[in-house]
């Protein structure tokens, strides 16, 4: 708790003090520091400021001030003490100090730091975690947080989106530089990659502007080391007042020093830190000090935010300082005096006051590397690795088909090296479903178990090779930098749409899951642009509507499987491509972005690491599997099991006992084995399987899901469709699995009329129409499995997708238009693709 939050007469003991700057130096030297006793004398009538006793003598606190000071109290350390089971009835004094010690040592840590520099990679070693790490930029596009312990120190650490700058342009540039304004960390690790230490250090120098404790982790050393480069950290460190620590995160090297580093800073140990100026020359500086001036009217402000990262912001033009100091009272004062600053820098200096200030930064960089960073300058000659690969993978004339070729490679091993496990998971849930229904009792319980569950779930689980398959060449692509290759070769072709590379990764990841694609927009800086791929997103085809594809590929379209499937994905992209154009001229017109995207050096990652990633991808289609779809499969199941129509179930049980009856009399006086036994005993077998099958037909078509089927399939039938397909498509929208898990709870469900266990590919090229008009004609045909696919590949991808286009756009308006307008195309087309179909074939 803060101190701000004690009552008038109660103690506490000092565990932390936030805040910056003089504030923080002049709290500690007032004897705010950890383990000293305070109490609270007396609260002003307004409860602002408030007096306090600490070391024997009073002080005055405003309230800002002292809520940026940490406290334990005798209640906190008795509810600890209690959850512990030590807790003795008294808290004294000593116990109090003790308390206040152990919650001093929980540091808070952010770690910033540019795209692809590692952080994530520090963050998972360091904490034990496994979040994906890619090598390319905008993988982390939220926070991700973790807590572990060292020399009795507990860290709360978290990993922030990449950036390459603190000013308000992209979402997550904003998003990080409130983090540490509005949470105050204790300490940043500022992640910098040591093959490009320049470019890195443009954010640090913004870090030093907003006055904070920073450690600086010079990440993958080990290629500095490599190219024989000479880096004398130290002495830089010592420069600019912020500790360097040489790590190699992928290895784990150097993550222990670095967070011992840590704790010297936050114990005011560590002898380099001090705080400096960068000097952005004579008349920048006299202007930073004149809006300084202003700021500093606002004391509560200024207590936790650096007057002098403030006034640079303003003379940046920063849209987000702007709006964070319109709630000061002086808002008005200090906007005019810093606009009159800037036209008076821009009028003096005949350039624009940002970019003096972007100058100033890469100047004081440069001088600080002149004095201490020297390339090697005989090996720099020789095109390195990545050059020599690029040589060939980014070539206007080769880049294009080297990539179509990587994408035929990824689809042909997931359609047929998956098809061997494929078959032996298929028969591994045929055995298990024929074992349970030899040994349970007919009841409700057994039809749930075989035909919901064993059926709904078991007929997506087949397709788990497949996912994992698709995922390891995703995860290759990423780790080894290729991803960002693919967005450089796609540059060009997206301006034509009006989009630009950086764009395309969105798109790609978009193979894989679409809600971490629509996330990952955030790393666009035009919200335009941001609302246009999100909209395009769900025509590329996630990972989840794979085993759609394969399910009713394999069925239909045998010895052109690869050919189709590619064919499927290259229309999905073609959607995107006309849609992005149609948006970018009507409804979403913006300025074009200039494209500046990282191209990060060749690694190749290890195979555990791949592995990893791979898993992390599928570990999520199988937790589906125990949640939404086994939940959905079972209601798929209810629907189509209720309300049971007593007449029909007794009228075939009926026959079917007949049946039996006359069966067993013309088989009573037979040899059993010989021929004649043999041939009644299959037509026996033959006539109650082709009961139970017209049984359950019947059944199932009065049952609820029936009447769903039937009420929607007058809109779906010009497409091909039948009320069970219209049924799977409606059950797609929990999440596109489900589809195949509501085939197979409909179809697996009918008893085949010749008694084979069959799979459900062959019950879907077996399933026929019953009604007269149609009667005996098959339901699918490779005309209405093509529609289908079309349907499935254009209409929008699951709720989860139309939650996040909501929390991504900020409203309710673009995520029901997404609804609207992909399932409009996704029936056009459809349709398009049946009736031509038909009058052609």
């Amino acid at each position: 708790m803060t101190l701000y939050e004690l009552e008038q007469g109660e103690k506490g003991i000092v565990t932390k003090v936030r805040g910056r700057g003089a504030f923080r130096k002049r709290i500690t030297e007032m004897g705010f520091v950890k383990g000293k006793v305070i109490t609270v004398v007396k609260k002003a009538p307004l409860r602002d400021p408030v007096e306090y006793n600490i070391m024997g003598y009073a002080v005055s606190l405003r309230q800002s001030e002292a809520q940026l000071v940490e406290v334990t109290t005798a209640y906190e350390t008795a509810d600890a003490e209690i959850q512990n089971g030590d807790y003795s009835g008294t808290i004294d004094e000593n116990l109090l100090k003790t308390s206040a010690r152990g919650k001093g040592k929980v540091i808070d840590i952010a770690l910033v730091g540019n795209p692809n520099s590692g952080k994530t990679t520090i963050f998972n070693y360091a904490s034990g975690s496994r979040e994906h790490v890619g090598n390319y930029g905008g993988v982390t596009v939220d926070s991700k947080q973790a807590k572990f312990k060292l020399n009795d120190y507990t860290f709360n650490i978290i990993d922030l989106p990449g950036t390459y700058s603190l000013t308000a342009y992209t979402p997550e540039e904003l998003y990080v530089r409130k983090y540490i304004l509005g949470f105050h960390p204790d300490i940043v690790i500022n992640v910098v990659d040591a093959s490009n230490i320049e470019r890195n250090l443009y954010l640090t120098t913004q870090l030093i502007d907003m006055d904070i404790k920073v450690v600086i982790a010079l990440n993958m050393y080990d290629e500095l080391i490599r190219k024989e480069d000479k880096f004398d950290f130290d002495s830089l460190g010592k420069m600019i007042g912020i500790p360097f620590v040489p790590t190699v995160g992928s290895k784990g090297t150097g993550i222990t020093e670095l967070f011992k580093k840590v704790i010297d800073v936050y114990e005011d140990k560590e002898p380099s830190v001090r705080h400096i100026h960068i000097n952005y020359g004579n008349n920048v500086e006299s202007s930073i000090h004149t809006i300084q001036k202003e700021l500093k009217k606002n004391k509560g402000l200024t207590d936790k935010v650096s007057s002098r990262f403030y006034a640079i912001k303003l003379l940046e033009k920063d849209k987000g300082a702007q709006f964070s100091l319109s709630r000061t009272k002086n808002y008005e004062k200090i906007k005019e005096v810093a606009e009159s600053e800037i036209y008076k820098l821009e009028s003096q200096l005949i350039e624009d006051s940002e970019t003096l200030i972007t100058d100033a930064k890469y100047g004081f960089i440069s001088g600080a590397l002149k004095e201490t960073y020297q390339p090697n300058k005989f090996k720099r000659k020789l095109k390195t690795d990545t050059e020599l690969i690029d040589t060939f993978i980014t070539h206007k004339i080769f880049g294009f088909p080297i990539f179509i070729f990587f994408l035929w490679i990824m689809f042909q091993t997931t359609f047929k090296l998956g098809e061997y496990p494929q078959n032996w998971i298929e028969s591994i849930i045929g055995l298990t479903g024929d074992f349970f229904t030899g040994i349970l009792p007919d009841s409700i319980f057994k039809d749930l178990f075989i035909n919901g569950i064993i059926d709904g779930v078991g007929g997506v689980i087949v397709f788990l090779p497949n996912i994992l398959i698709l995922f390891f060449f995703i995860s290759f692509m990423e780790d080894t930098g290729y991803m960002a290759r693919a967005a450089f070769i796609m540059d060009k072709l997206m301006h034509k749409i009006g989009l630009h590379g950086k764009s395309f990764i969105p798109l790609i990841m978009g193979f894989g899951c679409n809600v971490p694609a629509i996330m990952a927009t955030r790393t666009l800086e035009n919200r335009n642009d941001r609302l246009l791929t999100m909209l395009i997103n769900p025509f590329m085809s996630c990972s989840a509507r794979l085993p759609i594809y394969i399910l009713i590929i394999g069925a239909f379209f045998q010895g052109n499987e690869v050919t189709v499937l590619f064919s499927v994905y290259a229309i999905g992209i073609f959607f995107a491509i006309f849609f992005a154009v149609l948006f970018k001229k009507t409804i979403l017109k913006s300025e074009e972005a200039p494209f500046v995207m990282e191209l990060p050096p060749y690694r190749l990652p290890t195979l555990k690491t791949t592995l990893r990633h791979m898993w992390n991808k599928g570990s999520q289609y199988v937790k589906k599997m125990g949640g939404v779809i086994l939940i959905a499969s079972m209601v798929i199941w209810a629907l189509g099991y209720f309300p049971i129509n007593t007449d029909i179930a007794s009228e075939f049980n009926d026959k079917i006992s007949k049946t039996e009856s006359i069966y067993e009399a013309q088989l009573k006086d037979l040899k059993i084995g010989s021929d004649e036994y043999s041939k009644i005993n299959t037509r026996k077998v033959s006539e109650i399987n082709t009961l139970n099958y017209e049984k359950t037909r019947l059944l199932q078509e009065g049952s609820f899901i029936g009447i769903i089927g039937k009420y929607i399939e007058p809109v779906m039938r010009p497409l091909g469709f039948d009320w069970k397909m219209s049924i799977s498509l409606l059950a797609g929208v929990v999440a596109k699995e489900v589809v195949v898990s509501t085939l197979g709870v409909l179809y697996q469900a009918e008893e085949n009329p010749d008694g084979n266990n069959e799979t459900l590919q062959n019950k879907l090229q077996s399933a026929t129409y019953t009604e007269d008009d149609k009667a005996g004609k098959p339901v699918f045909t490779p005309i209405t499995a093509f529609a289908y696919l079309m349907f499935i590949l254009l209409y929008f991808p699951c709720v989860a997708v139309i939650a996040a286009v909501k929390k991504e756009s900020g409203n309710w308006k673009w995520a029901l238009f997404m609804i609207t307008y992909t399932t409009v195309v996704a029936w056009i087309v459809a349709f398009l693709v049946n009736q031509a179909g038909n009058l052609i074939f």
